[in-house]
């Protein structure tokens, strides 16, 4: 009799023990899920982090010459433009006298832009696309010419909210309600066909 109690003392405490075992294996696997998705997480930048400044990469490979690509950048809008030959240097050239900061002596680009394209390459442009008056967003009018804009009009960018114009290097026009030219982000390319956007040399942004 008292051996029959033994025995059944045994069994409860062997399963006891089994269901101890497993609980504590599957809470502890459980555990070890939730410690490991933020740790994860935590490996790429956050939204919060983007919208302060994290770099924002593009693929200029497949930006058509002639062509704009807009990305965002701290939560603002990034004029990628791929200028034609034509662009860089033609459209660019004879207005000087009509824009109020030719030089970009009274604008905001860093040195590497701080020339008649305004970028490190006369191929490619970027800009942050927001109006220098107000904030808004200028549209692209890069067509020499145009019906739109009149037969002395070289090509650029046309703000639609108060009439502000610049050129295909972000260059204010005079009599533009905006007083300098569009601004210029800090930039680098890791390759030929990456363009990462708030980061240079000297650090991000």
């Amino acid at each position: 009799m008292a051996d029959n109690v033994v025995v059944a003392d045994d069994g409860v405490d062997q399963s006891r023990r089994k269901f101890l075992t497993s609980a504590t294996i599957a809470t502890g696997a459980v555990g070890a899920v939730f410690v490991a998705v933020p740790f994860v997480e935590s490996w790429t930048p956050s939204e919060r982090a983007r919208a302060l400044g994290a770099p924002t990469e593009l693929d200029i490979s497949k930006i058509d010459p002639g062509q704009m690509a807009i990305v965002t950048w701290r939560r603002q809008p990034i004029y990628v433009v791929h200028r034609t030959d034509e662009m860089a240097t033609k459209q660019l050239a004879g207005h000087n006298g009509d824009l109020k900061d030719a030089e970009s002596n009274s604008s905001d680009q860093p040195d590497y832009a701080k020339n008649v394209q305004r970028s490190r390459t006369a191929q490619y442009l970027v800009l942050i696309g927001t109006c220098t008056h107000l904030g808004c967003l200028p549209k692209q009018r890069f067509e020499a010419a145009s019906a739109e804009m009149g037969p002395s009009w070289p090509g650029g960018f046309f703000c639609p909210c108060h009439g502000s114009r610049f050129d295909l290097a972000g260059r204010v026009f005079n009599g533009s309600p905006a007083s300098v030219n569009l601004r210029v982000p800090r930039y680098e390319y890791p390759d030929k066909n990456l363009l990462r956007i708030g980061v240079d040399e000297k650090g991000a942004a």
